[in-house]
């Protein structure tokens, strides 16, 4: 059974930086497209960058980028999303979701939720001002 633990989520001020990790367990599949969504009360869940763990294609959102970057570590099997910079509007709850279909990412579908076929419990990030 195939399950993502994510961690590194808190309570941090604005310009403050956190990085999230993502652990995939129970799954014998060689690479992944690995994405981030967040949700913040209220608000539908909103996509914020994927990554393909086999070496492919990344995407960031344009409203986080330069300040968020995703990478993967292949020794850790651990998927990160580096957070810089955090404004109160980060505020969400943070998921990792894996498509362990997907033989990359694609700009057409890395941001659609169906795509992923598992996905973690949330990390919760608050950012006061």
């Amino acid at each position: 059974q195939v399950q993502l633990v994510e961690s590194g989520g808190g309570s941090v001020q604005a310009g403050g930086s956190l990085r999230l990790s993502c652990v995939p367990s129970g799954y014998t599949y060689s690479s992944a497209c690995m994405g981030w969504f967040r949700q913040a009360p209220g608000k539908e869940r909103e996509y914020i960058a994927a990554i393909y763990t086999g070496g492919g294609r990344t995407y960031i959102r344009d409203s986080v980028k330069g300040r968020f970057s995703i990478s993967h570590d292949n020794a850790k099997n651990t998927v990160y999303l580096q957070m810089n910079s955090l404004k109160p509007e980060d505020t969400a709850m943070y998921y990792c979701a894996a498509d362990v279909v997907a033989d990359d990412c694609y700009s057409s579908s890395w941001w659609v939720e169906d795509e992923y076929n598992f996905w973690g419990q949330g990390t919760q990030v608050t950012v006061s001002s």
